[in-house]
């Protein structure tokens, strides 16, 4: 079981591309998690703690509305502010500049034996 925690700082990175990062990062640790069992291997899948800043963003999490997003289009490009609907939870969430984002990629079965 491995329960290091390796830290990450992306600095000011676009959403999309560090969304992108974490994808891969993921699919990497599902991979080898899928090895392990299917060789009967323990390979130690890794942990992350990973912190960066967005330009301006909003997304809007599974239970989000649209219609809680205040802005539209054009008050979007007036703030030089892109928008995402993403797989997350939660409602609108604003992201920015000089705002760190801590983003957590653990192998829980690392930390936990139940949830």
């Amino acid at each position: 079981m491995n329960k290091n925690v390796e830290y990450m700082d992306w600095g000011l990175l676009d959403y999309q591309a560090a969304w992108d990062k974490q994808d891969a990062i993921f699919e990497r640790t599902v991979a080898l998690k899928t090895q392990n069992r299917t060789n009967g291997t323990s390979l130690p899948t890794p942990n992350y703690l990973i912190f960066c800043e967005h330009p301006h963003v909003y997304t809007l999490g599974k239970s989000g509305k649209p219609e809680n997003l205040l802005l539209d289009e054009q008050g979007l490009r007036d703030q030089h502010a892109t928008y995402y609907q993403i797989n997350r939870g939660g409602d609108i969430t604003y992201h920015g500049p000089g705002q760190v984002v801590g983003y957590p990629i653990l192998d829980l079965d690392n930390f936990f034996t139940d949830i």
